[in-house]
Protein backbone atom coordinates (compact mmCIF):
# COMPACT_ATOMS: atom_id res chain seq x y z
CA UNK A 1 0.00 0.00 0.00
CA UNK A 2 1.17 3.76 -1.04
CA UNK A 3 0.31 6.66 0.40
CA UNK A 4 -0.40 10.20 -1.85
CA UNK A 5 -0.72 13.66 -0.43
CA UNK A 6 -3.92 15.32 -1.01
CA UNK A 7 -2.17 18.32 -2.76
CA UNK A 8 0.04 16.56 -5.03
CA UNK A 9 -1.47 12.68 -6.15
CA UNK A 10 1.23 12.43 -7.93
CA UNK A 11 3.77 11.73 -4.91
CA UNK A 12 3.41 7.83 -3.37
CA UNK A 13 5.28 7.00 -0.19
CA UNK A 14 5.37 3.81 1.77
CA UNK A 15 2.99 4.14 5.47
CA UNK A 16 6.56 4.12 7.16
CA UNK A 17 7.22 7.43 5.49
CA UNK A 18 4.05 8.99 5.82
CA UNK A 19 4.00 8.36 9.71
CA UNK A 20 7.78 9.58 10.11
CA UNK A 21 7.06 12.66 7.66
CA UNK A 22 3.89 13.27 9.52
CA UNK A 23 2.71 16.13 6.72
CA UNK A 24 3.63 16.20 3.07
CA UNK A 25 6.50 19.25 1.69
CA UNK A 26 3.96 20.85 -0.06
CA UNK A 27 1.02 21.29 2.77
CA UNK A 28 -0.66 18.33 2.03
CA UNK A 29 -1.95 15.10 4.26
CA UNK A 30 -1.24 11.78 3.31
CA UNK A 31 -4.20 9.26 2.42
CA UNK A 32 -4.07 5.89 1.00
CA UNK A 33 -3.97 5.47 -2.76
CA UNK A 34 -6.99 2.75 -2.29
CA UNK A 35 -9.25 1.60 0.79
CA UNK A 36 -8.67 -2.10 1.29
CA UNK A 37 -11.28 -4.17 1.98
CA UNK A 38 -11.48 -6.15 5.70
CA UNK A 39 -14.29 -8.67 6.82
CA UNK A 40 -15.67 -6.80 10.16
CA UNK A 41 -17.09 -10.90 10.84
CA UNK A 42 -13.50 -12.15 11.11
CA UNK A 43 -12.95 -9.30 14.24
CA UNK A 44 -15.54 -10.96 16.71
CA UNK A 45 -13.92 -13.01 18.55
CA UNK A 46 -10.93 -11.11 18.51
CA UNK A 47 -9.52 -9.02 21.50
CA UNK A 48 -9.23 -5.29 21.29
CA UNK A 49 -5.18 -5.66 20.17
CA UNK A 50 -5.75 -7.90 17.99
CA UNK A 51 -8.65 -6.25 16.23
CA UNK A 52 -6.74 -2.89 15.64
CA UNK A 53 -3.81 -5.20 14.53
CA UNK A 54 -6.26 -6.38 11.88
CA UNK A 55 -7.35 -3.06 10.07
CA UNK A 56 -3.66 -1.46 10.63
CA UNK A 57 -2.32 -4.10 8.80
CA UNK A 58 -4.68 -3.27 5.85
CA UNK A 59 -2.92 -0.72 5.03
CA UNK A 60 0.53 -0.57 6.85
CA UNK A 61 2.63 -3.43 4.88
CA UNK A 62 6.34 -2.45 5.93
CA UNK A 63 5.97 -4.19 9.31
CA UNK A 64 4.23 -7.48 9.29
CA UNK A 65 0.82 -8.66 10.80
CA UNK A 66 2.72 -10.28 14.05
CA UNK A 67 4.69 -6.98 14.72
CA UNK A 68 1.83 -4.77 14.45
CA UNK A 69 -0.15 -7.01 16.74
CA UNK A 70 3.15 -6.78 19.62
CA UNK A 71 2.56 -2.81 19.02
CA UNK A 72 -1.31 -2.68 19.35
CA UNK A 73 -0.49 -5.41 22.20
CA UNK A 74 2.23 -2.93 24.55
CA UNK A 75 0.12 -0.21 23.56
CA UNK A 76 -3.83 -1.22 24.68
CA UNK A 77 -2.11 -3.82 27.45
CA UNK A 78 -4.74 -1.74 30.20
CA UNK A 79 -7.28 -0.32 27.79
CA UNK A 80 -9.31 -0.92 24.89
CA UNK A 81 -12.63 1.12 23.47
CA UNK A 82 -15.50 -0.68 24.85
CA UNK A 83 -19.22 -0.17 24.29
CA UNK A 84 -21.68 0.49 27.10
CA UNK A 85 -25.35 1.03 26.41
CA UNK A 86 -24.75 2.31 22.40
CA UNK A 87 -21.91 4.77 24.42
CA UNK A 88 -18.20 4.04 22.61
CA UNK A 89 -15.95 4.65 25.36
CA UNK A 90 -12.80 5.72 24.01
CA UNK A 91 -11.42 7.70 27.93
CA UNK A 92 -9.33 4.85 29.45
CA UNK A 93 -6.80 5.50 28.52
CA UNK A 94 -3.96 7.28 30.82
CA UNK A 95 -4.80 10.53 30.02
CA UNK A 96 -8.63 9.34 29.58
CA UNK A 97 -9.10 10.79 26.22
CA UNK A 98 -9.98 9.58 22.68
CA UNK A 99 -6.58 11.13 21.84
CA UNK A 100 -5.03 7.89 23.96
CA UNK A 101 -6.41 5.44 21.44
CA UNK A 102 -3.63 6.34 18.72
CA UNK A 103 -0.63 8.47 20.89
CA UNK A 104 -0.21 5.40 23.14
CA UNK A 105 0.40 3.76 19.57
CA UNK A 106 1.75 6.15 17.55
CA UNK A 107 4.96 6.15 19.76
CA UNK A 108 5.67 2.18 18.38
CA UNK A 109 4.89 2.75 14.70
CA UNK A 110 7.43 6.12 14.67
CA UNK A 111 9.78 3.84 15.98
CA UNK A 112 9.51 1.36 13.73
CA UNK A 113 8.81 3.85 10.37
CA UNK A 114 12.21 5.73 11.42
CA UNK A 115 14.36 2.27 11.29
CA UNK A 116 12.45 0.77 8.47
CA UNK A 117 13.25 4.39 6.37
CA UNK A 118 16.69 4.42 7.64
CA UNK A 119 15.96 7.87 9.20
CA UNK A 120 19.10 8.31 11.70
CA UNK A 121 18.09 11.89 12.82
CA UNK A 122 16.68 13.10 16.13
CA UNK A 123 12.34 13.47 16.13
CA UNK A 124 10.72 16.76 16.85
CA UNK A 125 7.43 16.55 17.05
CA UNK A 126 5.55 19.31 17.04
CA UNK A 127 2.20 19.03 18.49
CA UNK A 128 -0.76 22.29 18.76
CA UNK A 129 -3.83 21.18 20.87
CA UNK A 130 -7.16 22.44 21.65
CA UNK A 131 -6.71 20.63 24.96
CA UNK A 132 -6.23 16.62 24.93
CA UNK A 133 -3.80 15.74 21.82
CA UNK A 134 -1.40 17.50 24.00
CA UNK A 135 -1.22 15.21 27.13
CA UNK A 136 -1.87 12.43 25.41
CA UNK A 137 1.38 13.27 22.98
CA UNK A 138 3.69 13.69 26.15
CA UNK A 139 2.39 10.88 27.89
CA UNK A 140 3.17 8.92 24.53
CA UNK A 141 6.52 10.33 23.95
CA UNK A 142 8.27 11.08 27.30
CA UNK A 143 11.39 9.88 27.45
CA UNK A 144 11.82 8.51 24.53
CA UNK A 145 15.24 8.13 22.96
CA UNK A 146 15.83 10.01 19.65
CA UNK A 147 12.75 12.01 20.04
CA UNK A 148 11.62 15.51 21.12
CA UNK A 149 7.92 16.74 21.84
CA UNK A 150 7.41 20.33 21.87
CA UNK A 151 3.35 20.87 22.54
CA UNK A 152 1.45 24.10 21.94
CA UNK A 153 -1.54 25.03 23.41
CA UNK A 154 -3.86 28.30 23.53
CA UNK A 155 -3.37 30.14 26.35
CA UNK A 156 -6.57 30.20 28.52
CA UNK A 157 -8.45 28.06 26.11
CA UNK A 158 -8.25 24.56 27.80
CA UNK A 159 -9.88 23.21 31.09
CA UNK A 160 -7.73 23.73 34.65
CA UNK A 161 -7.56 19.90 34.41
CA UNK A 162 -6.12 19.91 31.07
CA UNK A 163 -3.28 22.51 30.99
CA UNK A 164 -2.37 21.18 34.95
CA UNK A 165 -2.30 17.31 32.89
CA UNK A 166 0.36 18.91 30.33
CA UNK A 167 2.16 21.59 32.36
CA UNK A 168 2.89 19.00 35.36
CA UNK A 169 4.63 16.95 32.48
CA UNK A 170 7.87 15.10 33.69
CA UNK A 171 10.46 13.94 30.66
CA UNK A 172 13.87 14.96 29.51
CA UNK A 173 12.14 15.36 26.34
CA UNK A 174 8.86 17.41 26.15
CA UNK A 175 8.61 21.02 26.26
CA UNK A 176 4.84 22.66 26.76
CA UNK A 177 4.47 26.16 25.66
CA UNK A 178 1.48 28.19 25.80
CA UNK A 179 0.13 30.73 22.88
CA UNK A 180 -1.15 33.60 22.75
CA UNK A 181 -4.27 33.09 21.03
CA UNK A 182 -6.97 30.28 20.06
CA UNK A 183 -6.20 27.09 18.83
CA UNK A 184 -6.42 27.78 15.20
CA UNK A 185 -3.57 30.30 15.90
CA UNK A 186 -1.67 27.79 17.21
CA UNK A 187 -2.71 24.74 14.80
CA UNK A 188 -1.07 27.05 11.90
CA UNK A 189 1.68 28.07 13.59
CA UNK A 190 2.68 24.76 13.41
CA UNK A 191 2.08 23.56 9.97
CA UNK A 192 3.66 27.21 9.14
CA UNK A 193 6.77 25.70 10.36
CA UNK A 194 6.27 22.58 8.84
CA UNK A 195 5.59 23.68 5.42
CA UNK A 196 8.73 26.24 5.94
CA UNK A 197 11.55 25.11 3.61
CA UNK A 198 14.10 27.43 5.47
CA UNK A 199 13.42 25.73 9.06
CA UNK A 200 13.29 22.10 7.72
CA UNK A 201 16.97 23.10 6.39
CA UNK A 202 18.14 24.65 9.78
CA UNK A 203 17.05 21.96 12.00
CA UNK A 204 18.61 19.56 9.68
CA UNK A 205 22.01 21.39 9.74
CA UNK A 206 21.63 20.65 13.31
CA UNK A 207 20.44 16.67 12.63
CA UNK A 208 17.02 16.87 13.41
CA UNK A 209 13.85 16.20 11.57
CA UNK A 210 10.16 17.52 12.15
CA UNK A 211 7.35 14.72 12.49
CA UNK A 212 3.77 15.47 13.84
CA UNK A 213 1.46 14.35 16.76
CA UNK A 214 -2.04 15.61 15.54
CA UNK A 215 -4.28 13.87 13.27
CA UNK A 216 -3.13 15.31 10.63
CA UNK A 217 -0.51 12.13 10.96
CA UNK A 218 -1.41 9.13 9.32
CA UNK A 219 -0.51 7.26 12.34
CA UNK A 220 -2.71 9.07 14.22
CA UNK A 221 -5.45 8.73 11.57
CA UNK A 222 -5.29 4.66 11.28
CA UNK A 223 -5.87 3.55 14.92
CA UNK A 224 -8.75 5.18 15.34
CA UNK A 225 -10.16 3.27 12.23
CA UNK A 226 -9.74 0.54 14.32
CA UNK A 227 -12.67 1.40 17.19
CA UNK A 228 -15.41 1.83 14.98
CA UNK A 229 -14.78 -2.06 13.47
CA UNK A 230 -14.39 -2.85 16.84
CA UNK A 231 -17.21 -1.13 17.87
CA UNK A 232 -19.49 -2.35 15.46
CA UNK A 233 -18.46 -6.00 16.35
CA UNK A 234 -19.58 -5.01 20.13
CA UNK A 235 -22.95 -4.09 18.95
CA UNK A 236 -23.43 -7.12 16.84
CA UNK A 237 -22.16 -9.38 19.89
CA UNK A 238 -24.67 -7.01 22.10
CA UNK A 239 -27.09 -7.66 19.98
CA UNK A 240 -27.78 -3.99 19.55
CA UNK A 241 -27.11 -4.40 15.52
CA UNK A 242 -28.52 -7.09 13.03
CA UNK A 243 -25.61 -8.41 11.32
CA UNK A 244 -24.81 -6.89 8.41
CA UNK A 245 -27.18 -4.11 8.73
CA UNK A 246 -25.86 -0.66 8.74
CA UNK A 247 -25.16 1.21 12.06
CA UNK A 248 -25.09 5.13 12.55
CA UNK A 249 -22.29 7.01 14.18
CA UNK A 250 -22.33 9.94 15.96
CA UNK A 251 -19.16 11.75 16.37
CA UNK A 252 -18.11 15.72 18.64
CA UNK A 253 -15.55 16.81 16.07
CA UNK A 254 -13.51 20.02 16.22
CA UNK A 255 -10.66 19.09 13.61
CA UNK A 256 -12.67 16.34 11.80
CA UNK A 257 -10.36 13.46 12.62
CA UNK A 258 -12.23 11.27 14.48
CA UNK A 259 -15.40 10.89 12.38
CA UNK A 260 -13.00 10.56 9.18
CA UNK A 261 -11.70 7.73 10.79
CA UNK A 262 -15.54 6.66 10.69
CA UNK A 263 -15.49 7.48 6.72
CA UNK A 264 -12.23 5.67 6.09
CA UNK A 265 -14.46 2.37 8.11
CA UNK A 266 -17.54 2.81 6.08
CA UNK A 267 -15.10 2.44 2.54
CA UNK A 268 -13.62 -0.80 3.90
CA UNK A 269 -16.57 -2.57 3.64
CA UNK A 270 -18.21 -1.74 7.35
CA UNK A 271 -21.63 -1.38 7.45
CA UNK A 272 -22.16 2.31 8.19
CA UNK A 273 -25.13 4.26 7.65
CA UNK A 274 -25.05 7.93 8.25
CA UNK A 275 -22.32 9.94 9.85
CA UNK A 276 -23.36 12.45 11.96
CA UNK A 277 -21.09 15.30 12.77
CA UNK A 278 -21.84 17.02 16.02
CA UNK A 279 -20.49 20.71 16.70
CA UNK A 280 -20.64 22.96 19.53
CA UNK A 281 -21.49 26.79 19.25
CA UNK A 282 -18.73 27.03 16.64
CA UNK A 283 -20.47 24.86 14.38
CA UNK A 284 -18.55 26.25 11.01
CA UNK A 285 -18.69 22.25 10.03
CA UNK A 286 -22.21 22.34 11.11
CA UNK A 287 -22.90 25.07 8.13
CA UNK A 288 -20.35 23.49 5.56
CA UNK A 289 -21.98 19.93 5.93
CA UNK A 290 -25.36 21.95 5.16
CA UNK A 291 -24.13 24.60 2.56
CA UNK A 292 -21.33 23.81 1.18
CA UNK A 293 -19.78 26.86 2.86
CA UNK A 294 -16.76 27.20 4.66
CA UNK A 295 -16.56 30.26 6.32
CA UNK A 296 -13.65 30.99 8.69
CA UNK A 297 -14.37 33.88 9.28
CA UNK A 298 -16.25 34.44 12.33
CA UNK A 299 -16.20 34.75 16.02
CA UNK A 300 -13.89 32.35 17.79
CA UNK A 301 -16.15 31.01 21.20
CA UNK A 302 -15.13 29.76 23.90
CA UNK A 303 -17.07 26.63 25.48
CA UNK A 304 -17.52 23.95 27.95
CA UNK A 305 -15.89 21.62 24.82
CA UNK A 306 -12.37 23.28 24.73
CA UNK A 307 -11.02 20.40 22.51
CA UNK A 308 -14.26 21.51 19.77
CA UNK A 309 -13.40 25.10 19.93
CA UNK A 310 -11.75 24.98 16.17
CA UNK A 311 -12.67 26.76 12.67
CA UNK A 312 -10.01 25.56 10.50
CA UNK A 313 -10.78 21.54 10.63
CA UNK A 314 -7.76 20.18 9.11
CA UNK A 315 -8.39 17.03 8.40
CA UNK A 316 -11.23 17.51 6.37
CA UNK A 317 -8.77 18.52 3.56
CA UNK A 318 -8.89 14.36 3.88
CA UNK A 319 -12.46 14.11 3.54
CA UNK A 320 -12.51 17.06 0.24
CA UNK A 321 -10.17 14.75 -1.34
CA UNK A 322 -12.37 12.15 -1.26
CA UNK A 323 -15.71 14.08 -2.30
CA UNK A 324 -13.90 16.06 -5.43
CA UNK A 325 -12.97 12.31 -6.94
CA UNK A 326 -9.28 12.63 -5.44
CA UNK A 327 -8.31 15.97 -7.74
CA UNK A 328 -5.52 17.53 -6.40
CA UNK A 329 -6.11 21.00 -8.07
CA UNK A 330 -9.43 21.10 -7.19
CA UNK A 331 -8.18 20.26 -3.58
CA UNK A 332 -5.44 22.99 -3.96
CA UNK A 333 -7.81 25.50 -4.67
CA UNK A 334 -9.76 25.26 -1.86
CA UNK A 335 -6.97 25.40 0.56
CA UNK A 336 -5.57 28.52 -0.89
CA UNK A 337 -8.42 30.38 -0.90
CA UNK A 338 -8.99 28.95 2.64
CA UNK A 339 -6.15 30.59 3.70
CA UNK A 340 -5.84 33.83 2.33
CA UNK A 341 -10.11 34.53 1.85
CA UNK A 342 -10.84 32.38 4.73
CA UNK A 343 -13.62 30.81 2.75
CA UNK A 344 -14.58 28.63 0.15
CA UNK A 345 -17.39 26.97 -1.42
CA UNK A 346 -18.25 23.63 -2.99
CA UNK A 347 -19.78 22.70 -6.22
CA UNK A 348 -23.39 21.35 -6.20
CA UNK A 349 -22.36 17.55 -6.75
CA UNK A 350 -19.46 17.96 -4.56
CA UNK A 351 -22.14 19.26 -1.83
CA UNK A 352 -24.43 16.45 -2.52
CA UNK A 353 -21.93 13.81 -2.03
CA UNK A 354 -21.34 15.09 1.32
CA UNK A 355 -24.51 15.70 2.11
CA UNK A 356 -25.13 11.25 1.11
CA UNK A 357 -22.63 10.61 4.04
CA UNK A 358 -23.12 13.31 6.83
CA UNK A 359 -25.00 15.09 8.61
CA UNK A 360 -24.00 17.96 10.39
CA UNK A 361 -25.82 19.25 13.88
CA UNK A 362 -24.95 21.84 16.79
CA UNK A 363 -25.63 22.73 20.09
CA UNK A 364 -25.18 25.67 22.22
CA UNK A 365 -24.08 25.67 25.87
CA UNK A 366 -27.50 25.30 27.50
CA UNK A 367 -28.75 22.44 26.12
CA UNK A 368 -25.05 21.09 26.69
CA UNK A 369 -25.37 21.20 30.07
CA UNK A 370 -29.40 20.05 29.95
CA UNK A 371 -27.98 16.90 28.10
CA UNK A 372 -25.78 16.24 30.67
CA UNK A 373 -28.33 16.03 33.16
CA UNK A 374 -30.83 14.46 31.43
CA UNK A 375 -28.30 11.86 30.57
CA UNK A 376 -27.70 11.18 34.49
CA UNK A 377 -30.96 11.42 35.24
CA UNK A 378 -32.31 8.96 32.41
CA UNK A 379 -29.74 6.56 32.80
CA UNK A 380 -27.19 6.79 35.70
CA UNK A 381 -24.47 7.45 33.15
CA UNK A 382 -22.39 11.12 33.79
CA UNK A 383 -20.87 12.18 30.32
CA UNK A 384 -18.01 15.34 29.90
CA UNK A 385 -19.75 18.11 27.38
CA UNK A 386 -18.07 16.74 24.36
CA UNK A 387 -20.10 13.73 24.61
CA UNK A 388 -23.06 15.83 25.17
CA UNK A 389 -22.35 17.43 22.13
CA UNK A 390 -23.35 14.63 20.19
CA UNK A 391 -25.89 13.13 22.60
CA UNK A 392 -27.80 16.01 21.79
CA UNK A 393 -27.33 16.33 18.02
CA UNK A 394 -28.04 12.94 17.54
CA UNK A 395 -31.76 13.44 19.32
CA UNK A 396 -32.29 16.47 16.96
CA UNK A 397 -31.22 14.26 13.94
CA UNK A 398 -33.55 11.30 14.85
CA UNK A 399 -36.48 13.85 15.27
CA UNK A 400 -35.45 15.80 12.34
CA UNK A 401 -35.05 12.52 10.14
CA UNK A 402 -37.29 9.81 11.78
CA UNK A 403 -33.74 7.53 11.52
CA UNK A 404 -33.73 5.66 14.33
CA UNK A 405 -31.48 2.62 13.09
CA UNK A 406 -28.93 1.88 15.45
CA UNK A 407 -26.14 4.14 16.76
CA UNK A 408 -23.27 4.22 18.35
CA UNK A 409 -22.17 7.69 20.01
CA UNK A 410 -18.22 8.65 20.48
CA UNK A 411 -17.79 9.37 23.91
CA UNK A 412 -14.35 11.02 23.43
CA UNK A 413 -13.20 12.51 27.33
CA UNK A 414 -13.88 11.47 30.80
CA UNK A 415 -16.43 13.80 32.83
CA UNK A 416 -13.66 14.14 35.30
CA UNK A 417 -11.47 16.38 32.96
CA UNK A 418 -14.39 18.72 32.81
CA UNK A 419 -15.43 18.70 37.07
CA UNK A 420 -16.94 21.85 36.66
CA UNK A 421 -19.35 22.11 34.04
CA UNK A 422 -20.01 19.11 34.85
CA UNK A 423 -21.39 19.20 38.01
CA UNK A 424 -22.74 22.84 36.91
CA UNK A 425 -24.97 21.27 35.08
CA UNK A 426 -25.97 18.31 37.62
CA UNK A 427 -26.90 20.88 39.76
CA UNK A 428 -24.20 21.92 42.03
CA UNK A 429 -23.27 24.79 43.70
CA UNK A 430 -19.77 25.63 41.96
CA UNK A 431 -19.38 29.15 43.20
CA UNK A 432 -17.24 27.82 46.58
CA UNK A 433 -15.37 25.10 45.10
CA UNK A 434 -12.18 24.68 42.45
CA UNK A 435 -12.33 21.99 39.62
CA UNK A 436 -11.07 19.47 41.60
CA UNK A 437 -13.62 20.21 44.66
CA UNK A 438 -16.03 20.01 41.51
CA UNK A 439 -14.60 16.07 40.29
CA UNK A 440 -15.14 15.01 43.89
CA UNK A 441 -18.61 16.03 44.32
CA UNK A 442 -19.50 14.66 40.53
CA UNK A 443 -17.93 11.25 41.77
CA UNK A 444 -20.09 11.42 44.82
CA UNK A 445 -22.95 11.88 42.24
CA UNK A 446 -22.12 9.08 40.22
CA UNK A 447 -21.07 6.63 42.95
CA UNK A 448 -17.56 6.23 42.07
CA UNK A 449 -13.72 7.47 42.43
CA UNK A 450 -12.06 10.92 40.86
CA UNK A 451 -9.57 8.74 38.20
CA UNK A 452 -5.95 8.91 40.07
CA UNK A 453 -4.87 10.98 36.60
CA UNK A 454 -7.13 13.92 37.62
CA UNK A 455 -7.18 13.77 41.40
CA UNK A 456 -3.40 13.83 41.48
CA UNK A 457 -3.06 16.67 39.26
CA UNK A 458 -3.39 19.36 42.23
CA UNK A 459 -0.31 18.35 44.16
CA UNK A 460 1.94 17.86 41.12
CA UNK A 461 4.52 20.48 40.25
CA UNK A 462 4.07 22.67 37.72
CA UNK A 463 7.48 22.23 35.41
CA UNK A 464 6.07 24.13 31.87
CA UNK A 465 5.71 28.27 32.57
CA UNK A 466 6.49 29.35 28.74
CA UNK A 467 4.22 31.42 26.94
CA UNK A 468 4.82 32.47 23.01
CA UNK A 469 2.77 34.73 20.45
CA UNK A 470 2.52 32.95 17.55
CA UNK A 471 4.94 34.60 15.54
CA UNK A 472 6.88 33.32 18.55
CA UNK A 473 6.35 29.46 17.77
CA UNK A 474 9.31 29.48 15.48
CA UNK A 475 11.98 31.11 17.77
CA UNK A 476 10.66 28.42 20.33
CA UNK A 477 11.00 25.39 17.23
CA UNK A 478 14.75 26.65 16.80
CA UNK A 479 16.07 27.86 20.06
Amino acid sequence: MKFLSTQNSSLRVSAAQAIAQGISDEGGLFVPECFPKLDWQSLLPLSYPERAAKVLSAYIDDFSEEEILEMTRAAYANFGAPVNDDILELYHGPTLAFKDMALQLLPHLMRASARVTGEKREILILVATSGDTGKAALEGFANQSGIRVIVFYPDGGVSRAQKLQMVTQEGNNVKVVAVKGNFDDAQSGVKRIFTDEDIRARLNERGVVLSSANSINLGRLLPQVAYYFSAYADMVLQGKVESGAPMNICVPTGNFGNILAAAYAKRMGLPVGKLICASNQNHVLTDFIRTGVYDRRREFLISSSPSMDILISSNLERMLFEIVGRNDETVRTYMRALKAEGIYTLAPDELAALQEEFYGGWTDEPAVRATIEKTYRTTGHVIDPHTAVAVGVLESYRNETGDNRPCVVAATASPYKFGRAVYDALGGDVSSLDDFACCDAVAALANEKVPAAISALPTKPVLHTQVCTPEEMVDVVLG
